[in-house]
């Protein structure tokens, strides 16, 4: 019996966001692809941009990795999959490598994954040494493999930065402060993949520049321990899920899709921004995006609201999250001010806020089970509506983002992460 899977692997952290992290980890992943290896990239925590960054970089789904909102059981069983069929496995890190509990270096040292800490070396010289060294050493027994410099002004720069190193830090090299290599981002973090039109060019660019570092030599080993997952009971089986999927609602979990599938659900994309009608499906799954960004042309396309209210009248399912709660209201306002009507499914309307108004872990108790997932969003709700029940922060436990439900729509800000009780979700979509 397999008790383990070995392969190169590395986990890419940071002191803080706004490092560069994916932009690493992308050139990582396009440089060995293209040299013909398969690379298996995971994101650390919820997030939803990063990894349609990584899935283009790397030819792969990016699937996440979070000892909470996964669970280390799932966690394990993603990386044993993975270590069975890649030639590399890269884990890019969310926030700083210490931030968050769990945090990156709880998962970097729980399965022993070596680190790499990219530090953003602009404005900054030998103090680049002092941040290395108290990332190496803040937790003695975490494997730690050497830091990187991005934003490198010049040879003058690197040497400094070199020199300031402690000589047991390895040193990888560093990249120069290129804005052709930069990822374009917006209020809720990295533009998405597809809107980004020379991604290409600049996913190669890196990579070449990565073809300078010492991250151009395979990671070491690592052993991942034999893990399966059960598959859940078929409660979906025979069940359609219409489940919206274009520019305004591409925020979609791998795993949750997964996890209707492995449901027994079948499941058809259609796009409320340019479809006129609804598939033919039992249930409607409406995930987050940017609504607020197409609210011409989601108000305008009467034939798939009159789809949508039809489907809601005749009592079935519809879940939606984030964006598709924004996008079942009566309304919903930009940060210019522009106002544009929804589908009024749900009593009230949302406004565009120029600060985060919602983030972090949570948890919610619904009458279908427990799930988890969390928020993060820039909108603030007005409606009349009781909530059904509120989240949980998984921090300090106290009252989330409340859920609502008219007949049989459920609407919340959460993103909820379907693998954490599959049970759950299926009843959800139960027509």
């Amino acid at each position: 019996m397999t008790i383990s899977a070995s392969c190169p692997a590395l986990l890419l952290s940071a002191p803080a966001s706004g490092q560069g992290k994916t932009t690493v980890t992308a050139g990582l992943a396009r440089y060995h692809r293209d040299r013909g290896r398969t690379v298996r990239v995971f994101k650390t925590g919820p997030d939803f941009l990063d990894p349609m960054i990584l899935e283009r970089a790397s030819g792969q789904p990016v699937y996440q990795l979070d000892l909470w909102m996964v669970g280390e059981r799932d966690c394990k069983a993603l990386l044993y999959q993975a270590a069975q069929e890649a030639d590399l496995i890269l884990i890019e890190g969310v926030m700083g490598l210490f931030d968050g509990t769990p945090s990156s270096a709880d998962l970097a040292e729980l399965f022993g994954v070596p680190v790499l800490a990219l530090i953003n070396a602009h404005a900054m010289a030998q103090t680049f040494g002092a941040v290395a060294h108290g990332l190496a050493h803040y937790r003695p027994s975490l494997p730690f493999a050497g830091v990187l410099a991005n934003r490198v002004a010049g040879p003058g720069h690197a040497e400094l930065l070199a020199e300031s190193l402690p000589p047991e830090t390895r040193y990888y090299g560093g990249l120069p402060r290129d804005g052709e290599i930069t990822l374009p981002d917006r209020h809720l973090g990295l533009v998405q993949a597809a809107e980004i039109a020379d991604l290409e060019t600049r996913l190669n660019a890196v990579a070449a520049l990565i073809a300078e570092t010492g991250l151009a030599e395979l990671p070491p080993l690592v052993a991942f321990p034999a893990m399966h997952r059960e598959p859940p009971p078929p409660l979906l089986k025979g069940v359609r899920i219409g489940i919206a999927r274009d520019m305004a609602f591409a925020f979609l979990y791998p795993a949750n899709l997964d996890t209707l599938r492995a449901l027994g659900a079948e499941l058809f994309f259609f796009s409320p921004l340019t479809d006129a009608d609804l598939p033919e499906v039992d249930a409607v799954y409406l995930p987050g995006g940017y609504p607020e960004l197409h609210l011409d042309t989601l108000a305008s396309n009467e034939p798939m609201r009159a789809a949508l209210r039809q489907h809601h009248a005749s009592s079935k399912p519809i879940y939606a999250e984030c964006g598709g709660l924004l996008y079942t209201l009566e309304s919903l306002t930009d940060k210019e001010g522009y106002r544009a009507s929804m589908l009024g499914l749900l009593p009230g309307q949302a406004v565009m806020q120029p600060k985060l108004a919602g983030l972090g872990m949570q948890s919610v108790q619904l009458p279908e089970g427990e799930l988890r997932g969390h928020t993060f969003h820039h909108s603030k709700l007005e409606t009349p509506l009781t909530p059904l029940t509120q989240g949980h922060r998984q921090r300090n436990g106290q009252p989330g983002e409340a859920v609502y439900r008219v007949g049989r729509l459920t609407a919340s800000y959460l993103h909820l992460y379907f693998a954490s009780h599959p049970e759950a979700a299926a009843r959800l979509f139960l027509p």
